[in-house]
């Protein structure tokens, strides 16, 4: 018999990542696989996570907008970061998620368009996992458009007064800040409303965060709603460097790369197990893994998953270097996303029965697979947007 080999081994996947990324990403490997990895199957059917508990160990272990510069941030390459997340996803997407919404949306936009009293205020409390933070943007009747978003925000004397509702939130009924995004009366050159952010701790007046149940994907990920009524907030809530779609659509892409990465985590973690289990499982007096559909299926699994994760490789040695442009995100999104899907599905019929449950992911990562495919712009947007950079025809566009 020959010498078994990782998924990893066999194209030398490793090499092409730096040592100080293989060595970061081999200690939260470690502290995931001596932490989570056991419990991940009963949090995933309880319909829940542990989110301020892991918050703080992973904020000890440096992963919490690991590639934000300053504020007890890190500060690492997008590149370990993107490690991070495959990691994270390997476990599980609700756990990428988790630390996604955290580091890349609401620590992002306070990084990237806060005030520096907002900064030093949040940023080294997240950073360290103190404080669980969340990102408002979708609504309930308003996903890929944002620019149709109903939550409004009024001035009344020198505070704002927020009202509406947010949908399908990452983290709020446990958070303890959000960064909402609303409609203002100020009007742009072209006569429309401009989008403003604000920072809004959950313990305000008038913020209720209640949440979502009875979900059947991403289920070890808390999911809520914002509800604003009359939430008055003072001026410094205002996110200052942040004026219209730019600055929600800024940190959609930083999530977007982080998702990527993490998916072929979910991709690799399948394909580890499907090996696993194929070479103990015994039919017709053999190992199941010695038929050749079985070889098959795991040698196409295999291909797939080496693309994409080169594919992830790419992108993240373009935003270290000369930076990474929103088609080329889309492009990986929509590839690495489905890709990683197919895999886990295919994947799952070498388990037979014991596929279907909790004590095999191959199913748990397709199903939240399917929650992944839709967030952060849905495989149809980003089709589209690949389709804008090829022929110029914006077909968002009546």
């Amino acid at each position: 018999m020959s010498t078994v080999q990782t998924p990893d081994q066999i194209l030398g996947i490793d090499s092409v990542f730096s040592k100080e990324d293989r060595e970061f990403a081999g200690v939260l490997r470690k502290w995931l696989d001596e932490n989570v990895r056991d419990k991940i199957g009963d949090y995933y059917l309880e319909g829940t996570i542990p989110a301020r508990e892991l918050a703080e160990g992973l904020g000890e272990l440096g992963v919490l907008g690991m590639h934000l510069e300053g504020y007890g941030c890190a500060g690492t390459t997008a590149t370990q970061y993107g490690l991070a997340c495959r990691e994270l996803e390997a476990i599980d997407s609700g756990l990428r998620s988790l630390v996604s919404v955290q580091g890349s949306l609401a620590m992002f936009a306070i990084h990237h368009w806060g005030s520096e009293d907002q900064k030093n205020e949040w940023l080294p409390q997240m950073a360290a996992g103190k404080a669980i933070g969340c990102f408002g943007l979708t609504e309930p009747d308003v996903g890929s458009d944002p620019a149709g978003m109903k939550t409004t925000a009024k001035k009344d004397g020198s505070d704002w007064v927020l009202n509406g509702a947010k949908m399908w939130i990452t983290n709020s009924p446990v958070s303890d800040v959000m960064v909402v995004w609303a409609k203002t009366e100020e009007l742009d050159d072209k006569g429309k409303n401009i989008v403003r952010g604000f920072v809004i701790p959950t313990n305000t007046p008038g913020v209720e965060v209640p949440k979502i149940q009875r979900k059947l994907s991403l289920r070890a990920s808390i999911t809520g709603e914002i509800v604003l009524d009359n939430v008055r907030l003072p001026e410094s809530a205002m996110l200052p460097k942040a004026k219209g779609l730019r600055g929600p659509l800024s940190c959609l892409s930083e999530a977007r790369f982080g998702i990527v990465f993490g998916v072929t985590g979910a991709a690799r973690d399948a394909l580890q197990s499907a090996i696993e289990y194929t070479g103990t499982r015994i039919q017709f007096e053999r190992p199941l893994s010695s038929f050749q559909i079985t070889q098959q299926k795991l040698a196409k699994a295999l291909g797939q998953y080496s693309q994409i994760t080169l594919l992830a490789k790419h992108i993240g040695e373009l935003k270290d270097t000369v930076g990474v442009r929103p088609e080329q995100i889309s492009l990986g999104k929509m590839v690495t996303v489905d890709t990683a899907m197919n895999i886990c599905r295919d994947l799952r019929a070498l388990f037979g029965g014991s596929g279907i449950t909790s004590e095999y992911p191959p199913l748990r990562h397709a199903i939240n697979l399917e929650t992944v495919l839709t967030y952060e712009g849905t495989h149809e947007v980003h089709q589209l947007t690949l389709g804008r950079a090829m022929t110029g025809i914006n077909a968002f566009a009546n």
